[in-house]
């Protein structure tokens, strides 16, 4: 039986584009990119993991929204649920702690990024249905 560890996934849409975020060296998929987000605590809620999680990771502050989708993925280090949701930020600069760059890329350009596996079908589900509709 495989064991799936819950992971947090923020979907920020600014202007039409979407925020990504690359992982820096050093760090697990490093050179990847990511919707920014990581592993919930015991005893956090999806959302509450997503706020603290944009506070460590960008120092910024999110509104976190509905859920968005969800891909799992096995990875050598284990297998993982990453659940996507919505969210609003309003911050202009983040200051990057585990990344070593953030873009913001056209929905329909998003699968030219080397994106990390998990975040693959995620980053689909964006460009084939979200195109001109908005999140």
């Amino acid at each position: 039986m495989i064991i799936l560890k819950d992971v947090v996934a923020g979907i920020v849409v600014k202007e039409g584009k979407i925020l990504i975020a690359k992982r820096a060296e050093g760090q697990k998929m490093e050179g990847k990119w990511e919707f920014p987000g990581g592993k919930i605590e015991e005893g956090e809620t999806p959302e509450k993991a997503l706020i603290r999680e944009f506070k460590e990771e960008l120092n910024a502050d999110i509104e976190v929204g509905g859920f968005f989708c969800e891909s799992i993925y096995k990875y050598e280090f284990g297998a993982i649920r990453l659940l996507a949701y919505k969210c609003k930020c309003n911050d202009k600069a983040f200051k990057l702690s585990v990344h070593s760059e953030i873009s913001w890329v056209e929905p329909e350009g998003i699968l030219e990024y080397d994106l990390a596996p998990a975040d693959i079908p995620i980053g689909e589900k964006i460009r084939n249905h979200l195109i001109g509709k908005g999140i």
